[in-house]
């Protein structure tokens, strides 16, 4: 009897292997033209960083990444004096180019990665490799590991905590550099000065007082500050604090965000209900992604009180299927944008066993060239994944 359980266990596991194995060329096989196709017209772009363009209105230096706060406005009432907010609404008139650099960057990098990944092509990688210099190397161009300046306020504030989801675009950038790694595809010298930027700004974000700040968020930017917590000590080896977001997930965001029906009522009260709540969702999963094992699955973890990614999952993807049964207003803007071909469904899928959050997936839009959608579309490779 136990022999047969073995041998019923062992086949189990070959069984999921290959089942897995098929999985992911299936998915190389779906997303195959348009991978390569970007990264054709990638390799023809060179690296543009931070130190490209400055603003007379930022505090900081020609390395220090600056943005201003998205819903803040001149006020008429006091022409020259500090801005107003418009919750929803984005001032078309901020200073964006630190922000596109770092989409452009984050956009160019994964795709080249999974280029060279499907088809074995050394060039990808080594393109890629000239943008990760740049940013995380070379002294003429990288960034300063911080963003004290980011989300800035004219007349109120030189920088502020909810700027550091400004970086979620390094969610991915971090993940394409563990996959070049994990295939020898890059210098190890390379590697370890990359992991060395993103140890300093780890260091940041846990320390400062701006960290401190957006990690006590009980919105999406709690839950952006800890995906990224995860991911940049998932890539710098960094196990007490892969360990502590683990825990955090579980004990702060799940009980704080989510609702008994799945929901996320923080982010429904806000202008753009539908928007956010894809936003939050696709962070949350990014998060289960990057910190489960097979002795500690946060797909399918629930709180005592039975929250988690099950049940969120299920609360939005009906209206991912069908958005107009929605039941909320429409955003205020850029209500048409969406859903795109959420990270979500699929790693859900995979994870819970729900083929259908896969076929879905596949029917949604992959790419887009609105920029607030780029902003708010952080994983768009999920070969990489």
């Amino acid at each position: 009897m136990l022999r047969r359980q073995a041998v019923w266990f062992l086949l189990s596991g070959c069984l999921f292997a290959a089942a897995w194995a098929q999985a992911a060329l299936d998915l190389a096989a779906i997303e195959r033209g348009r991978i390569l196709s970007a990264a054709d017209r990638d390799l023809r772009e060179q690296p543009v960083t931070i130190t490209a363009s400055h603003s007379p209105r930022s505090s900081g230096g020609l390395h220090d990444f600056y943005s201003e706060g998205d819903y803040w406005w001149p006020d008429p009432a006091h022409p020259g004096g500090p801005y107003i907010q418009r919750d929803g609404l984005s001032n078309p008139d901020n200073f964006n180019d630190h922000r596109r650099a770092l989409m452009r960057f984050s956009v160019q990098v994964p795709a080249l990665v999974a280029a060279w990944k499907i088809s074995g092509q050394q060039r990808y990688a080594d393109h890629a490799l000239e943008h990760l210099r740049a940013w995380f190397i070379d002294d003429a161009t990288k960034m300063n590991p911080n963003l004290q300046y980011a989300q800035a306020i004219y007349g109120r504030s030189t920088g502020r905590g909810i700027g550091i989801i400004d970086t979620i675009h390094l969610v991915e950038v971090a993940r394409a550099v563990e996959v070049l790694e994990a295939g020898h595809a890059i210098p190890p010298a390379d590697v370890a000065r990359i992991r060395q930027w993103f140890g300093s700004y780890l260091q940041w974000l846990t320390t400062s007082k701006n960290g401190a700040d957006e990690r006590e968020a009980l919105n999406n930017h709690g839950t952006c500050w800890l995906m990224q917590v995860a991911a940049f000590a998932h890539l710098t080896g960094n196990q007490p604090l892969v360990a502590y977001s683990r825990e955090r997930y579980k004990t702060v965001l799940l009980r704080n965000q989510v609702a008994a029906d799945g929901s996320f009522p923080l982010e429904l009260k806000r202008t753009k209900p539908y928007g956010y709540a894809l936003f939050n969702l696709e962070a949350m999963s990014a998060l289960c992604e990057i910190l489960s094992t097979p002795s500690d699955n946060l797909w399918t973890y629930t709180t005592p009180d039975g929250k988690g990614m099950r049940q969120a999952m299920a609360y939005m993807a009906p209206y991912i299927a069908d958005k107009k049964r929605w039941p909320l207003p429409p955003d205020v803007m850029y209500d048409g944008e969406w859903p795109m071909r959420q990270s979500s469904l699929l790693f859900a899928g995979r994870a819970l066993g729900r083929p259908e959050y896969i076929a879905l997936w596949k029917t949604l839009p992959a790419d887009s060239q609105v920029d607030e959608v780029i902003r708010n579309f952080f994983i768009r490779q999920p070969v990489l994944w």
